[in-house]
């Protein structure tokens, strides 16, 4: 194995432990120790690979961030169907929504550079909406940073509450009806632009 495989596959074993634990614990409850030992390696180069917890977090939700806007990718003509996606991806791995969710709940009022995931996928998907507004395919009494936020939220209504469901209602039933619901609602206030 070179050198350069060798790194690689510890900076992928870094990144995998610390996903797992910050998933798990947050940020603040993270423990670097426990990324090492996860990762088959030592503090000193999770450091030498990332300089500090905050720094890797960001990175970690950063491709977090990516792999979701690959897996729902929104179509500001279909906003419904953009909202179920992101229900779908939620309820298939609710580590990840939590994992994002640490970001927002510890990092939430700290400023965010110009180049951060975070800031770009919404700068992307805010204007998606906007030219939609424009080219007369969405209600353009709306904010586009609005619709994004609420679409969002009604879209991961369910990602933090699995363990609502009414007794004897099996787990797939249960999020299959929430999945109907998660799109009429986002129907209702934004519907779908139809082929003319």
């Amino acid at each position: 194995m070179t050198s350069q495989a060798s790194a690689d596959s510890t900076r992928d074993r870094i990144v995998a432990a610390a996903t797992a634990e910050f998933s798990r614990y947050g940020i603040a409850g993270a423990r670097i120790a426990r990324i090492a030992k996860a990762a088959k390696t030592s503090t000193e180069r999770v450091y030498a690979y990332f300089g500090s917890k905050e720094e890797l977090y960001r990175f970690v939700s950063g491709r977090e961030l990516a792999a979701v806007a690959e897996a729902t990718r929104m179509d500001p003509t279909d906003l419904p169907a953009y909202a179920g996606r992101v229900h779908d991806y939620f309820a298939a791995h609710p580590e990840r929504y939590r994992l994002m969710a640490w970001g927002r709940l510890e990092l939430g009022d700290t400023e965010r550079a110009a180049d951060d995931p975070i800031r770009q996928t919404v700068a992307h998907k805010t204007e998606q909406l906007r030219k939609a507004q424009e080219a007369g395919q969405l209600d353009p009494a709306w904010g586009p940073l609005d619709i994004l936020v609420l679409v969002n939220q009604i879209a991961a209504s369910w990602a933090d509450q699995p363990d609502i469901a009414a007794a004897g209602i099996e787990r797939d039933t249960f999020l299959t009806a929430r999945r109907e619901a998660i799109v009429t609602a986002v129907e209702r206030l934004f519907p779908a632009q139809r082929p003319a």
